[in-house]
């Protein structure tokens, strides 16, 4: 049992302001496997004053202090990496071979990316007798997800650091525990007091209250975009910085020449890969519609090969994270079904000899139209929309017939055709034949999919203001 129960503020553990418990729910057997506190806007209070304090002196740390912060980070994270991994494992469900080598891993990734990129990163320029330096913004609120919870807070907090800003930190109270290690890392490395501060909570009690403060400079949010339009609602009046990264229905066209064996096999284990629970997963298929028949038969096969069960065993896909989560993912297969669409492989209910935990049997529809619940609602579940098409232009069309704009992906032989079709889609990530795992590609969306890019360099931008200082080189020296 993990009791964490104390925030992380100024460089001390602390109590709340107002002790209120909240039960952790492991989804593999929907026990009680820990409790975490509760925070509000005291709290937030007092973390963002520690936060404004230190951003005095931390704005001017120098480029080599930060690096060898994110260094000691580096160090104690690897130190307490299977400790990570065993806690994603529990509070999210992600099967242990995942949890070792993607989402923990994940979060080491991001601080040695940071640390690369700040050891060349331009802070300043010279454009004739004008100077444009990028500075630290301030005080950021982080406030990150539960599907991926090490990663987010990596990309985040890593970025933030190597610009010069502090922070305050609010884990998802549903995977609250990676959140709680990974502070015990921060203050195991000598994080300065005041830089990096840790509350949990929920949404309304400080997400609201992060999200509003006047001290907060700007936003970085991760989650669904419905909760993203509420904090940038709450940022308004205060004319914060708000970067979000929301919700997806990401498109996958396979065009006719591709290797279909390969594509559609590859298109539904990745979203089976994490219980469907990942942004930007491949869930609309679109095939050519002579090619219908021979995608189900691969389709069925690949869905009914996955082994769902036990995270902490062999399994390849273990539990969605909440029973919020499975009862919507139900209701949403059930819609399906409801509409016509073809059930090829799953469907309502739990998968068979699984009578506890929040498991949903992997699912693909096929014959699916673009207007159908499935093809339109992020399901964030394992269920996967087939949807035919008779032109490569429809194929377009309907991928980009969306609200989102998050990750697009193609497969197909002609490389010419297939950076063509990557040119007209409307999201903010390609993928074409698989290629990825590029940790210095922008990661961010179109449309609904939020706003701002994360990783690598381009996750710099998001906390830096740009200044002009005019006249910095007299015109005789710059001549």
């Amino acid at each position: 049992m993990r009791d964490y129960l104390k925030f992380y503020i100024d460089g001390k553990w602390v109590d709340p302001v107002a002790p209120k418990q909240l039960d952790v729910i492991n989804p593999a057997n929907e026990e009680v496997c820990g409790h975490i506190s509760i925070g509000a806007a005291a709290d937030v209070d007092a973390a963002v004053a520690a936060a404004k304090k230190a951003f005095e002196t931390f704005q001017f740390s120098t480029r080599e202090e930060r690096m060898d912060l994110l260094a000691r980070i580096i160090d104690e994270y690897k130190k307490r990496y299977g400790d990570m991994a065993d806690a994603i494992t529990e509070e999210m469900g992600a099967p242990a071979s995942l949890a070792q080598r993607a989402q923990a891993a994940m979060g080491v990734a991001h601080l040695q990316t940071a640390l690369e990129v700040l050891k060349t990163y331009k802070f300043e320029e010279d454009r004739g007798p004008t100077r444009i330096v990028k500075e630290p913004i301030g005080v950021c609120g982080l406030i990150t997800p539960w599907n991926w919870p090490v990663n987010q807070i990596a990309c985040k907090v890593a970025p933030a650091l190597a610009a010069g800003c502090t922070m305050v930190l609010k884990p998802s109270e549903v995977a609250p525990f990676s959140g709680y290690i990974w502070t015990e890392i921060m203050h195991a490395a000598g994080v300065p007091h005041g830089v990096y501060n840790m509350i949990n909570g929920d949404g309304p009690g400080v997400g609201v209250a992060l999200s509003s403060h006047p001290d907060v400079d700007m936003m970085s949010f991760t989650g669904s975009t419905r909760a993203g339009i509420e904090v940038a609602k709450n940022a308004a009046p205060t004319v914060k910085r708000v970067a979000q990264e929301l919700g997806g229905k990401s498109p996958n066209i396979i065009l006719e020449d591709a290797d279909f064996a390969s594509a559609v096999t590859g298109g539904i284990r990745s979203v089976m890969m994490n219980s469907g629970q990942s942004c930007n997963a491949p869930t609309r298929m679109l095939v050519p519609g002579k090619k219908m028949a021979e995608v189900i038969e691969i389709a069925r096969a690949a869905a009914d090969s996955t082994t769902v069960g036990d995270p902490k065993g062999n399994s390849q896909m273990g539990p969605v994270v909440s029973e919020i989560q499975f009862n919507k993912i139900q209701a949403l297969i059930q819609k399906g079904i409801d509409e016509g669409a073809t059930l090829v492989s799953g469907g309502v209910g739990r998968p068979e000899g699984l009578d506890k935990g929040y498991f949903v049997k992997p699912t693909v529809f096929a014959n699916v139209t673009n207007d159908m619940t499935i093809a339109k609602e992020e399901i964030f579940g394992p269920v996967v929309a087939i949807l035919g098409y008779d032109t490569v232009d429809e194929a377009v069309r309907v991928g980009n017939d969306t609200e989102y704009g998050l990750a697009a992906y193609i497969s197909g032989t002609d490389q010419a055709k297939v950076r063509a079709v990557a040119s007209k889609l409307r999201a903010g990530q390609v993928s074409i034949n698989g290629g990825g795992g590029d940790l210095m590609a922008p990661f961010g969306g179109y449309k609904m999919s939020g706003n701002g890019r994360e990783w690598g360099d381009h996750g710099f931008s998001e906390f830096l203001e740009i200044k002009a200082v005019l006249g910095y080189t007299p015109a005789q020296a710059a001549e």
